[in-house]
This record gives C-alpha cells, sequence and structure tokens, in this order.
C-alpha cells in the first residue's frame, strides 16, 4: 500500500464515507482531490487547465434548451454548433452579486495549485437562439458538460477520505482566504473522469461562485472589491487551530479544524503564483484591470497573513 493510500485509508476508518446515497466505497487516494503541482508558476491561468479548445466562441448562437431552475443567478443550458453543452450562470439582477466571474477566478486558482476543476470559462455576453427568435444576451460563466466528465453524485465536507489530510484542509483555507460562504456539500461534485480507456474519480469543488466579497449568513454580496478589501481573514488561533472571521453559515465545515500549519501550507501554495498568473486569473473572469489589482492586493495580504501564523515546530 503506498503512503497515499495508507493515509486516506485511515482518514476514511476515522471519518465515515462520501454520503452520496449508496454504500460505503473503499477508500479513495488522495489524488482524486489533489495532486502536487508542478512548475506553479508556468500555469495558465487565463485559458485555465483545459486550455482555448475547449473554450465556448464568443462569436457562436448558442440553442436555448433548459432554464436554470434554482441559485441566487439567473442561468440557462445550451448547446453549440459542435453540439457541445453548456450550464450559463448569468449576470445577476440583484443585490448577491454576479458569481460567474468569481467562479472562473477561483476555479483558475485552486486548478493551478493542484485541485481538479471542471472547463469553466467567462463571456461577456453572447448570442441566443431560442423559439421567439435570436438575441444577444447577458454573459457569465460558461460551464462545459464534457463527455469525458461524468458526473456521479455529491460528496460531504465533513464524511469523506480525506479529513485528515493537509490538503483537503488547505483547501479549505484557501477558500476562507477567498471568503468563499457557500460551503454547502451540494456545491462539492464528484466526477468520473475517463481518457484513454481508463478512468478515475475526481473530487471537485464547484459553485465557487459566493465569495471576493462578505461574508454572512443571509445572502451576502460576493464580487465586491470593497467590501473583500475591508473583510477580516484570520481573528487569531485558539486551542491549536486558527480562528476566522468568515461569517457563513457552514460553521461546523472549517471552525476547531484548520492548523496555523495548514494556513501557512495553502499560504505557501498561493504564494507561487506571479503576479501576473493573478492578472490573467481575473482577466479569465472578466474583471477589468483596476478593479483585478484591487482584489489582488488584498488576497496577497491574506496569503501573508496565512503564512505569518505561529506555527508549532516539533
Amino acid at each position: 500500500m503506498t503512503k497515499h493510500r495508507a493515509v486516506v485509508a485511515i482518514a476514511s476508518l476515522l471519518s465515515g464515507a462520501l454520503t452520496l446515497g449508496a454504500a460505503p466505497p473503499p477508500a479513495e487516494p488522495l489524488t482524486t482531490l489533489w495532486e502536487e503541482p508542478t512548475n506553479i508558476s508556468s500555469r495558465n491561468l487565463f485559458t485555465g487547465p483545459w486550455g482555448v479548445e475547449y473554450a465556448p466562441h464568443p462569436l457562436a448562437t448558442f440553442k436555448l434548451t433548459a432554464f436554470k431552475s434554482h441559485g441566487i443567478n439567473p442561468g440557462v443550458v445550451v448547446v453549440d454548433a459542435l453540439g457541445r453543452e453548456w450550464h450559463v450562470k448569468q449576470h445577476a439582477n440583484n443585490n448577491a452579486g454576479d458569481e460567474g466571474p468569481v467562479e472562473v477566478v477561483i476555479s483558475r486558482v485552486l486548478s493551478a495549485v493542484g485541485y481538479h476543476q471542471p472547463p469553466v470559462y467567462y463571456l461577456n455576453a453572447f448570442t441566443l437562439s431560442a423559439e421567439d427568435g435570436t438575441r444577444v444576451m447577458p454573459g457569465g460563466r460558461f460551464r462545459l458538460q464534457d463527455p469525458s466528465l461524468q458526473e456521479i453524485g455529491s460528496w460531504s465536507w465533513q464524511e469523506n477520505a480525506f479529513v485528515n489530510t493537509r490538503p483537503y484542509r488547505g483547501l479549505l483555507a484557501i477558500l476562507l482566504l477567498f471568503n468563499s460562504t457557500d460551503l454547502k456539500d451540494a456545491n462539492n461534485t464528484l466526477y468520473r473522469l475517463s481518457r484513454r480507456g481508463a478512468s478515475t474519480d475526481w473530487f471537485v469543488v464547484r459553485d465557487l461562485g459566493a465569495a471576493l466579497g462578505e461574508t454572512g449568513r443571509f445572502a451576502p454580496r460576493g464580487g465586491d472589491a470593497d467590501l473583500f478589501e475591508q473583510s477580516p481573514f484570520i481573528t487569531g488561533v485558539k486551542d491549536g487551530f486558527v480562528e476566522f472571521a468568515n461569517r457563513s453559515a457552514y460553521q461546523k465545515v472549517f471552525q476547531a479544524r484548520i492548523t496555523p500549519q495548514d494556513a501557512a501550507w495553502a499560504g505557501n501554495l498561493l504564494a507561487h503564483l506571479s503576479g501576473r498568473q493573478w492578472r490573467d486569473a481575473f482577466r479569465a473572469g472578466g474583471y477589468a484591470p483596476d478593479v483585478s489589482e484591487r482584489f489582488i492586493r488584498k488576497i496577497r495580504i491574506n496569503i501573508d497573513v496565512a503564512r505569518g501564523l505561529p506555527v508549532e515546530r516539533r
């Protein structure tokens, strides 16, 4: 048994199995959640891990197949001329903030530091063909339903094979660094990736748009540079665990769980990203350069806070 499999097997016994409504599966290798990245500084955060070949064409006409039935932001399901299905989270018409651009940015960052992500892209506007005619629509996040990625179900933050691993706790620290608030299990997707006759599972945090703004229990506004700049990140360390200022309704997911070592590990991962890469991530989400710089400045402050926590030496 490899070291990774041994660690994950023990974690699975201690914390329970996946909550997918079926019999508990065998322990998952850590690589199904996180693969240690190499050459982080060479990652392209504008096109993302799937590259330009998977991106939606900005001049394409997309055929409407369904309307989104849940969530804060409006959305549609569309098909392009190549027969590819896209789930589109459009710009918001309310005070909750636009989730689509935020989701693209955070997805780019997570993939760059080793966490699996599906193909997501941003278009500011797109042409929609429906029964009542063809027109230009507000854009947003486009997520491709690629045949190589089969959605199996959701997975639980509390009960999974990784709870006692640093990459799991580091993932939570990264999301909290971005002021993520919607940390519910329904936003976690288990995929089965099939390529070249082989398959593997991916444990993915998806629907990342409720971030980069304020935190709170009831409809916090995300994607807002003013609110993000004003929000504290870490308030201290108590009984060996980091205390976060995040006021999410899902406190049990992260409170009394993340150590200073975990937060520093996460900060060190993110610190490998260059200024160009951060700007590319925000450009991928459609942000103007001046707004991007404000977000990036605060993100770097949070990274420094995470890396500067007192770490016990053993």
